[in-house]
């Protein structure tokens, strides 16, 4: 891969290789009929909503893309990008889908998914979250956990309200409040803390204009997990501001490494009818191409993120739905098809910590869940570092930029995530690949070819 095209992918402005002229897309698009007149289309008003014009675009999203391209086009590119496991989908699961298309389950499903799920959903946060919902009015099933995030905060946020977002955080939060015409707030924590925020940032942080308080335990990027002490010295905290909602994304919650054990905060004290609580299958049950997601929360805001989804997408796939219900029925938190992948990922995430901590000048905070390693990189930027046949690296976006065109390694920027001392590295891949990326990586940072920054 080139420079230039490396640069194109860590910025988000290209995927997959360099954009056809304007010519050739041009006659692409014109051959066979008639060209309109250039004068004509000159006249289109291209002006976009201004919240829609200000986004970002995901750098995990162009990173994977470029990294599949490049792969297809065949070069010897390893993506640790995706947020996605390796594993295949359990075979029961995927059984279950394939029953529901000769079935004939393939009509539009209700609105806020069908009810045998959701009732499973609610039997499933009783008994593995302690947390007690009508599957009927206060759960809604979406595309993914995705929709319903946004869908969240859609719901909840408008003009004038302030969002509290942890950093790091997950790359489409900021973005999402953005859309919604409310303002991030960004508390930053540190490594040193254990990527947690602490109950004296969020006193610190609260306005009057606090609407919500955003909440990823086992977090993306970080792999930390909120111990159930510090999440009731939170709720404790939010509490006492009635305007103060919680958002606690646990997409990851089957994800956990012992001791670490995995905690609602919609279960503390007070906190069940302020707090909206978002899950889904694709990361614990490996089903991120079938996208279903869902929010528990009550009535209330259930019913207007109902609203929202009816005059959006509608229901979530039927065939996903009948797949979800079939991994709800693996057993208590998954059973062994969850077990089995759980302990690989601890396994994958000893190797990757080892190798990184060996790397003299990389800090590596304790990672208790999820698949992801958030290193502390900025000893390989700024100042006087360079490297051997790419030249001066300025930031961690450069640094990715380096590793993807000399190792052939796609990594994750911590800029994305609102820490640019850091990269993300996914190990939700083969312990091969590991091995080789891992390899890689030492080479690129290998004192023969870089220079670190003396001045840190």
């Amino acid at each position: 891969p080139t420079r230039a095209m490396s640069r194109a992918l860590a910025f988000g402005v290209a995927v997959g290789g360099r954009p056809a002229s304007r010519a050739i897309r041009t006659r692409r698009a014109t051959r066979g009929r008639a060209p309109r007149a250039r004068e004509t289309r000159a006249k289109v008003d291209q002006t976009l909503n201004e919240r829609v014009a200000n986004l970002q675009p995901s750098k995990t999203v162009a990173l994977t893309d470029l990294a599949r391209a490049m792969r297809d086009a065949g070069e010897d590119v390893i993506g640790l990008a995706a947020g996605e496991p390796d594993f295949a989908t359990p075979r029961a699961v995927g059984d279950a889908g394939k029953a529901a298309i000769d079935a004939g389950k393939t009509k539009y499903s209700p609105n806020d998914g069908d009810a045998k799920l959701r009732n499973a959903i609610a039997r499933k946060l009783e008994e593995e979250n302690g947390l007690t919902y009508d599957g009927k009015t206060e759960i809604v099933l979406s595309n993914g956990a995705k929709q319903s995030v946004a869908q969240c905060v859609m719901a909840t946020c408008g003009p004038g309200d302030e969002v509290l977002v942890p950093a790091p955080y997950w790359v489409s939060y900021p973005e999402m409040v953005r859309l919604s015409g409310a303002e991030s707030v960004i508390v930053r924590t540190t490594a040193d803390e254990g990527f947690l925020v602490t109950p004296e940032q969020l006193r610190k942080a609260i306005t009057p204009r606090s609407r919500l308080l955003i909440l990823c335990s086992p977090s993306n990027p970080s792999g930390a997990v909120y111990p159930k002490e510090t999440l009731e010295e939170l709720a404790k905290i939010v509490v006492e501001h009635p305007r103060l909602m919680v958002l606690s994304d646990e997409i990851y919650e089957h994800i956990v490494y012992a001791p670490a054990e995995h905690h609602s905060i919609a279960a503390m004290d007070g906190m069940w009818e302020r707090t909206m609580v978002v899950n889904g299958f694709s990361k614990s049950f490996a089903m991120t191409g079938w996208r279903l997601g869902y929010v528990a929360a009550p009535k209330h805001f259930a019913r207007a993120m109902s609203m929202i989804q009816s005059q959006i997408t509608s229901g979530p796939n039927s065939i996903s739905q009948e797949a979800a219900l079939a991994a709800l029925e693996l057993g208590y938190k998954g059973g062994e098809d969850v077990a089995a992948m759980v302990r690989a990922f601890e396994q994958r995430r000893d190797f990757v910590s080892a190798r990184l901590n060996a790397i003299q000048g990389v800090k590596l905070p304790k990672v208790d869940g999820a698949f992801y390693v958030f290193p502390d990189v900025s000893a390989f930027f700024g100042g006087n570092a360079s490297a051997e046949g790419f030249g001066p690296v300025a930031d961690v976006d450069e640094l990715c930029r380096y590793i993807l065109e000399k190792g052939q390694v796609a990594l994750v920027p911590g800029s994305a995530f609102g820490v640019p001392e850091c990269l993300r590295i996914s190990y939700a891949a083969s312990n091969a690949t590991l091995e080789e990326a891992l390899s890689r990586i030492e080479r690129c940072l290998s004192l023969d070819v870089f220079t670190r920054n003396s001045r840190r």
